[in-house]
């Protein structure tokens, strides 16, 4: 097998065989260490962890598509936040209040509204100042943040709407809503990045931006769409999640953007653009989950999840330097 095909055979197929790994391993330390009385790998726990899943993997997905274009976005966990916020006080509006349950649909549209427009914003500058991503939606991060919390001070924003919480637990076909969300934007994101020439057009600038610019494809404008794409799933994540917790604090969401790198990561997204998967995002999201349940599982506490999940993180990125030396050399560690 030659040096590409090797890595590619790597990034692609190493997630899922690290996930197999993870369940057996806590299956069995589980059973060794007597901490549990429940297996770890049961129906039960399995869809709890995809329903888990849902609010970074929603993310995720626009992770992956912002990366592959050779960006980034930290605001996402701001824009979450924000986005609940909004969606849990416009239902307290006097005008919205007089209508009922009818108001639901019109405090999801203010939520991902909010969601387009914060994208919106970090796209256009980024766009129009050339400054990289990275600095950009640093300080849209703090940016959002501070609207949070100028929002409602430092305290939660609450309404409870039991329809909303009724239509957020049901399940249907067995899995809960918030996970039949994670597989349609899974399966809208992987269409996008397949099918369409603009996903074909996010590989291509992400792997040769003046390439791309010379073939004629319009890389600010293209650029734009995707912030707003991820700003609209960052919303639309907050959505899922607060439809059924009904209070949000202005904290809340905090290090997601952390996470979601790590997943998008872990799932073989190169840091450097025009290159990454996303059935292997989801991969790596559902395998940062089953870590975090699995070290709780079997006893470990937060600081050491967060250590371990550093440690994992940083031996990813060794190994995607690794593979990606100029794509012509061997493999070496």
């Amino acid at each position: 097998m030659a040096p590409g095909q090797l890595s590619a055979f790597l990034k692609r197929g190493a997630i899922w065989g690290f996930i197999v790994l993870e369940l057996i391993f806590f299956s069995v330390a589980g059973e060794f260490l007597s901490i549990s009385d429940k297996a770890f790998v049961n129906w039960d726990n399995m869809l709890l962890l995809l329903k888990q899943s849902a609010p970074l993997g929603i993310i995720a997905m626009g992770m992956t598509l912002v990366m592959v274009n050779g960006n980034i976005d930290l605001s996402v966990g701001a824009i979450f936040a924000l986005a609940a916020v909004i969606l849990l006080d416009s239902m307290t509006w006097p005008f919205m209040a007089a209508m009922g349950d009818w108001a639901i649909p019109f405090a999801w549209m203010f939520a991902l509204l909010t969601g387009v427009a914060l994208g919106a914003i970090n796209g256009f500058i980024v766009w129009k100042t050339g400054v990289d991503a990275f600095i950009v939606t640093l300080g849209a991060m703090l940016g959002f943040r501070g609207l949070v919390f100028m929002y409602n001070g430092e305290q939660p924003t609450s309404h409870l709407n039991w329809t909303l919480v009724d239509f957020a637990e049901a399940q249907f076909l067995g899995l809960h809503t918030a996970t039949w969300f994670l597989l349609m934007v899974t399966a809208a994101m992987w269409y996008l990045m397949n099918r369409t020439v603009h996903g074909r057009n996010a590989y291509a600038i992400g792997d040769n931006r003046e390439a791309a610019v010379n073939a004629g494809i319009r890389v600010g404008p293209h650029m734009m769409i995707n912030f707003m794409i991820i700003g609209f799933l960052a919303a639309l994540s907050a959505v899922v999640f607060y439809s059924e917790s009904g209070s949000v604090n202005p904290n809340d969401g905090t290090l997601y953007e952390l996470w979601v790198i790590t997943a998008v990561v872990l799932g073989g997204t190169k840091l450097t653009g025009g290159s990454g998967s996303i059935i292997s995002t989801l991969g790596g999201v559902l395998a940062i989950q089953i870590l975090r349940r699995g070290l709780n599982h079997i006893g470990a506490d937060t600081e050491t999840v967060n250590l371990v999940i550093g440690l994992i993180l940083i031996a990813v990125l060794f190994l995607d330097r690794q593979l990606n030396v100029r794509g012509k050399e061997a493999l070496r560690i």
